[in-house]
């Protein structure tokens, strides 16, 4: 009698990615002067995270990621909030990288939004 190979789902190869490493996936590919949103990284993912979920899980990553190309659905900077940043750091770093921000710390999203032709593992 022949043995019987087992048939995984999907044939999916790999261990399959966390919401996590899919987060820093997508913020890894944002060109220098470009931002994207929180709730657009959400909605990339099937909105399998929040947008504020995003946010936490960039308020604990990895020193080479540019977390600080995400911003707010306003295009601000959602990060004066938090304690355990210096204040106005995140709108240094992309004025360093030549984007420019309104008297109101808002950028214009228009110009400065990037869209993925891909989504991550694509």
């Amino acid at each position: 009698m022949a043995k019987r190979q087992k048939r995984v789902h999907g044939e999916i190869e790999g261990k399959p990615k966390n919401a996590r490493d899919s987060v820093f996936e997508i913020v890894c590919r944002i060109p220098r002067g470009r931002v994207m949103t929180y709730g657009q990284i959400s909605s990339m993912l099937a909105s399998r995270l929040s947008p504020v979920a995003v946010g936490w899980m960039l308020h604990r990553c990895p020193e080479d990621l540019p977390w600080h190309r995400v911003v707010n659905a306003s295009g601000g900077c959602s990060t004066e909030r938090l304690p355990d940043l210096p204040h106005g750091i995140q709108q240094t770093l992309l004025e360093g990288e030549g984007v420019e921000f309104r008297i109101n710390g808002t950028l214009d999203l228009e110009q400065y939004r990037w869209w993925p032709e891909e989504l991550p593992g694509s």
